[in-house]
């Protein structure tokens, strides 16, 4: 019998049945190849006592009353009865960890940016500023955005320098070179001051209540729309300037990945007589390298930050063939880069083969320096040479007497590094001879914040008592140094989640771990660190004590009180606190507060109840 068209078609589909049947058999197969993921103590508990009530109520209408008689159960529980069961869910994930392979990490692969930073949007708020209004924006010390030329980010360029910018060492890998960023960069592009006090975005909520009322803050922010259209209004009083910053910070200078304004601002912003004292080029360039790092990790899809500067930074950093190249440039150069300059410059970018083509200039001598508005900065007789100590840029200011002076046997002072030769009597040369009264030179905590000057010849303890000592982050993992005040900052914009915040004066219950050897505490008025210190006493038990992290020097200290309990018994240290600028190491000579094994909960974390005050009368009555 000769097969017809139709069998042959039915004989046909049937093979591709088969076919697909395996393929999908196969794929089965393969996902069933990795280890499942252990259960929690819950499943463990359900499934016995599920089994068991099944047995004794053959009346029960099934799995369903099953499972709702075991959530009951579950709940009236205490942690000891429970136990048992945790040991076998722990027992069972230590031995997973240990036998799965790794999972290897999926890179996220970035194609569009997405970012809510937008110069145009400040642009076009700005250009219906009055005159008053602008006034008011110089007073607070954000007179240089006033030039902003620049209205679209060009977002090729921006995910390129994303992709070499190194957040750990605040730096950009370009053109075969390491570049890093610092505040004083954010004041040559961004025209925002880089000394004065550090932005502290964070305190007590009922501080701002009334701010976050008046702007309807809500958990996702303040509706950037509502300020454009309190911005409207002509008038140029204290809630201009508030509205006017958070547009500024939320649209160019520091937004976030989400569409409002983050009500956090609202902590430096209740004076607005005091913003112009703030050090907003650090905090534009902290806020950006915070935004980039959550964006690598993955806990946000949008690219935060400024942006802007960055792009702006690179346009002036790096000379490429038949551009400005080192002509001088305005500053801010904010002001320099316009719609039309930028085109021209992306335009030669291509020509060239794409961006990193060029070549590192010294940036100080781009930026312009002898600008009038910044040239004031430089104190001091001018020298012939003057290295800039930021990457490593000499300038002559005239070859010729610099060649002279190196014949004469003359010796180029760094103003940076070297002493202040000050009150110099009498400099014999050829024999460089230098005899002076006096050699002074800025405090070695200057990178710190300290700005005075000490005079060695008088044996002064100045360094010893200075208050902007250099801190520790007490976190293992954290190689940050600062000033007590820095290290505040960075610790609740850094590690926020890695410590615990209290309010003074009020008591605190806190757990330690069996394997935790502190717990970092962080005062929600002041922002003061203190660490909760942990020992180990062999065969007997556990050591408390609480310190502040702070210079040694330091003569502020705070009366604090430690208490442990189990059942009737109770153990209390009251005491007052020292200070060390960073971890604990040891058993420094200090009270601390004996607690036996006993007291030990039953996975041997250990329970306590801590109150800190900020009062400096108990002190005294202390001390």
């Amino acid at each position: 019998m000769v097969p017809s068209e139709g069998d042959d078609a039915l004989m046909k589909r049937k093979a591709d049945e088969n076919i697909s049947d395996e393929k999908r058999k196969k794929k089965k197969k393969n996902k069933q190849v990795d280890t499942p993921r252990p259960a929690c103590s819950w499943v463990y508990f359900s499934r016995e006592f599920i089994k068991e009530y099944s047995a004794s109520h053959p009346e029960s209408s099934g799995l369903k009353a099953a499972t709702k008689a075991a959530s009951d159960a579950w709940k009236s529980m205490s942690l000891e009865e429970k136990a048992k069961y945790t040991r076998r869910a722990r027992e069972v994930w230590d031995n997973y960890l240990s036998t799965a392979p790794a999972r290897a990490t999926k890179q996220r692969k970035q194609t569009k940016l997405v970012t809510r930073c937008s110069p145009g949007r400040l642009f076009n708020v700005l250009q219906r500023l009055t005159a008053e209004q602008k006034d008011a924006v110089r007073s607070m010390g954000f007179g240089s955005l006033l030039s902003l030329r620049c209205r679209t980010l060009r977002r090729s360029l921006c995910l390129w320098l994303l992709e070499r910018f190194n957040t750990t060492r605040r730096s950009l890998d370009i053109c075969g070179e390491c570049i890093p960023l610092s505040p004083k960069d954010v004041e040559l592009v961004m025209g925002l001051t880089a000394s004065g006090k550090d932005v502290v975005n964070s305190g007590p909520d009922d501080l701002i209540a009334d701010l976050r009322h008046s702007y309807n803050a809500t958990n996702h922010g303040i509706s950037v729309r509502l300020l454009e259209e309190r911005l409207v209004v002509p008038e140029a009083g204290e809630d201009f300037k508030r509205s006017f910053i958070l547009y500024a910070l939320g649209t160019l200078l520091s937004p976030t990945a989400r569409l409002d304004v983050s009500p956090s601002f609202l902590h430096f912003l209740t004076n607005m007589d005091v913003i112009h004292q703030y050090n907003w080029g650090k905090f534009l360039l902290d806020r950006l390298v915070r935004e980039v790092s959550r964006y690598r990790q993955g806990k946000q899809r949008a690219v935060g930050g400024c942006l802007l500067f960055l792009q702006l930074f690179y346009y002036e950093t790096i000379s490429i063939e038949g551009s400005k190249g080192l002509a001088p440039a305005g500053v801010p150069c904010l002001s320099s880069w316009g719609e039309e300059e930028i085109t021209e410059r992306e335009k030669r970018e291509r020509e060239l083969g794409g961006y990193g083509s060029g070549e590192v200039i010294c940036k100080e001598r781009c930026f312009g320096i002898e600008s009038s508005e910044y040239g004031g900065q430089l104190d001091g007789p001018p020298l012939s040479k003057t290295s800039t100590g930021e990457h490593g840029c000499v300038f002559e200011q005239d070859r010729n007497q610099a060649d002279e002076e190196q014949l004469n046997g003359d010796i180029a002072v760094d103003e940076v590094d070297m002493p202040n030769f000050l009150d110099s009597r009498s400099v014999v040369c050829g024999d460089i001879e230098v005899v002076v009264d006096s050699i002074r030179s800025l405090c070695r905590n200057k990178e710190y914040g300290c700005n005075e000057t000490v005079d060695y010849t008088k044996n002064n303890d100045h360094e010893e008592t200075c208050i902007y000592a250099p801190c520790s982050c007490p976190l293992l993992s954290c190689n940050f140094v600062g000033s007590s005040e820095q290290l505040s900052l960075h610790f609740s914009s850094k590690h926020w989640d890695s410590g615990r915040r209290f309010r003074y004066n009020n008591p605190l219950t806190v757990s330690l771990g069996m394997d935790e050897e502190f717990l970092v505490l962080q005062a929600e008025e002041d922002g003061v660190l203190f660490l909760l210190n942990k020992g180990i006493v062999e065969s007997i038990g556990n050591t408390v004590m609480i310190t502040c992290i702070s210079p040694s020097s330091s003569k502020v200290k705070f009366l604090y009180d430690v208490i442990a309990g189990r059942g009737i018994s109770t153990l209390r240290l009251k005491s007052l606190t020292e200070n060390f600028p960073g971890r604990v190491e040891g058993f420094p000579p200090m009270d601390f507060l004996l607690i036996p094994s006993r007291f030990l909960g039953s996975f041997g974390d250990l329970n306590l109840e801590v109150c800190i005050w900020n009062s400096a009368e108990y002190s005294l009555d202390c001390a």
